[in-house]
């Protein structure tokens, strides 16, 4: 009777915040895919030559403007470099993908207020410059030149089609593009392509989120986070977040749930920033960039990214401190609202009803044969969709 009341708990609080996110997953995505057909990503690799502060700049942008997906932001990443651009600025485009992109803003709002949607954006490009210096002071010439010999050979990671599709060119104007039906056909494609590369993450995420949420007690949190120390807590908030997210194997925006949970539980600010940022780092994607690059190069991505998200966290940390905008009470909303007619509901139906819109268009438009292609590897299939 004690597991099936605690599997109760686990399920409800699963399924509580997924009903709270939900309208802003889809918003998030019908942004992102709104974005994905007005903005051209063909031939990054002209545009990321080298490391200069402006092929840093466009990288960062470019990378802001495309999915939020992990593994797609990886794989276009390393097409980037295979096609000749900078390795630097290919690694910048990578993560700006998974941390400067609308869908997650939305949902960090959503959940957990605005203080920390701004942290993820002002901390982004702070990561972003400590990486590059990391790596003007590390990499070396034979680095790259392994780590191109290695990307060459062109093992295969994870949602290489839907990046393949991602960096297809695209015909037409912004504004032709937004005002064709071919546009929001395209438009429909890229949501539906948002969903499939990230609902397990996602489910995956809710799931360990509303398991711990559920039973692992407060006193447990406040010890691992040493929150009765509040100095040391933030300190140690920033080091221990990319562990947990390490440990936990959600990515992209399947981890912001456990954000909430752990900043409920008593993890830093600071922390909650590194954990958000961790994606890039959990043990499936390090097994890609062995895959990618190699074993020594992979080695060196797992040890600069974690330095420079936490580095970026602590600076955030300190910031936001220093201007007060730490939250003071940590009521993130995990799963507190009930199931009743309220702004969330309303919500969700509006959302919903869009949802269900694209979906229909991504139907009869060829959007499931699309997606079966690129699952096979044929990012450029049904490219006549995605211009205008």
């Amino acid at each position: 009777m004690l597991l099936l009341n605690a599997v109760y708990r686990a399920l409800h609080l699963t399924a509580a915040m997924g009903w709270e996110i939900l309208w802003g997953l889809i918003l998030g995505f019908a942004l992102s895919a709104v974005v994905d057909v007005l903005v051209s990503k063909a031939e990054l690799q002209r545009l990321l030559p080298d490391s200069s502060p402006r092929s840093i700049a466009r990288a960062s942008l470019l990378g802001a403007a495309s999915s939020s997906c992990s593994y797609a932001a990886v794989a276009i990443a390393r097409s980037i470099f295979r096609k000749g651009g900078d390795f630097t600025a290919s690694m910048v485009f990578q993560f700006a993908s998974t941390n400067l992109v609308i869908e997650l803003g939305v949902l960090l709002v959503a959940l957990m207020g605005w203080s920390f949607a701004a942290a993820e954006f002002v901390g982004g490009p702070l990561m972003i410059a400590i990486l590059v210096v990391l790596f003007r002071l590390i990499l070396r010439p034979g680095m790259v030149e392994g780590a191109r010999r290695q990307a060459e050979r062109g093992l295969r990671g994870r949602m290489e089609g839907h990046a393949g599709m991602a960096t297809m060119a695209k015909r037409g104007s912004w504004r032709q593009r937004l005002s064709s039906g071919e546009g929001w056909t395209a438009i429909s494609h890229f949501f539906a392509m948002n969903w499939s590369m990230l609902w397990k993450d996602i489910a995956v995420g809710l799931l360990i989120s509303g398991t711990l949420g559920a039973l692992v007690p407060g006193t447990f949190w406040r010890a691992a986070f040493l929150s009765n120390d509040p100095v040391l807590s933030r300190l140690w908030g920033p080091v221990v977040g990319p562990l947990i997210a390490v440990a936990s194997f959600t990515c992209s925006i399947g981890n912001v749930p456990l954000a909430a949970v752990l900043w409920n539980g008593g993890i830093s600010f600071g922390g909650v920033v590194a954990f958000i940022f961790g994606d890039l780092i959990i043990v499936p994607i390090l097994n890609i960039y062995r895959k990618y690059y190699g074993r020594g190069t992979s080695l060196f991505l797992l040890g600069t990214f974690y330095v420079a998200m936490v580095l970026a966290a602590l600076a955030v940390e300190g910031l936001f401190g220093a201007l007060g905008w730490i939250p003071a009470a940590r009521h993130a909303n995990v799963g507190q609202a009930a199931f009743s007619l309220n702004y969330t509901t309303v919500l969700n139906i509006l959302a919903l009803v869009l949802a269900g819109w694209l979906y229909i268009r991504y139907r009869r438009t060829g959007g499931p044969a699309m997606m079966r292609s690129m699952e096979g590897g044929d990012g450029h299939a049904h490219e006549h969709h995605h211009g205008s």
